[in-house]
């Protein structure tokens, strides 16, 4: 039998999946699934403005499910790692059965 975790990690655990709670930042996170993108072709594959987008990009970086690089000007971003490819994953397959 697996122990439960401490409170502190089931609330680390709650906040992660907060982050999910929005279909605007499961959005992001599956566009991103396809490859770094800048902020502005992140907009334009969500149809939101780029201060909206910045705005869940912070918000999915603070969660550090998302991670960036600087190129020249511009930003590009992509998933933090292959957990967050696998939690996506799992949740499509979750709610497609």
């Amino acid at each position: 039998m697996e122990l439960i975790p401490e409170r502190e990690v089931l609330e680390q655990i709650a906040e992660l999946f907060k982050a999910f709670g929005d279909p605007t930042r499961v959005h992001i996170l599956s566009l991103l699934q396809e490859g770094e993108r800048c902020v502005g072709d992140i907009a334009q594959g969500v149809e939101l403005s780029q201060s909206a987008i910045s705005h869940q990009l912070r918000i999915l970086k603070q969660m550090h499910l998302i991670k960036y690089r600087r190129e020249g000007k511009n930003i590009l971003y992509s998933l933090a790692d292959d957990h967050v490819r696998t939690i996506l994953q799992m949740g499509l397959e979750h709610v497609m059965e």
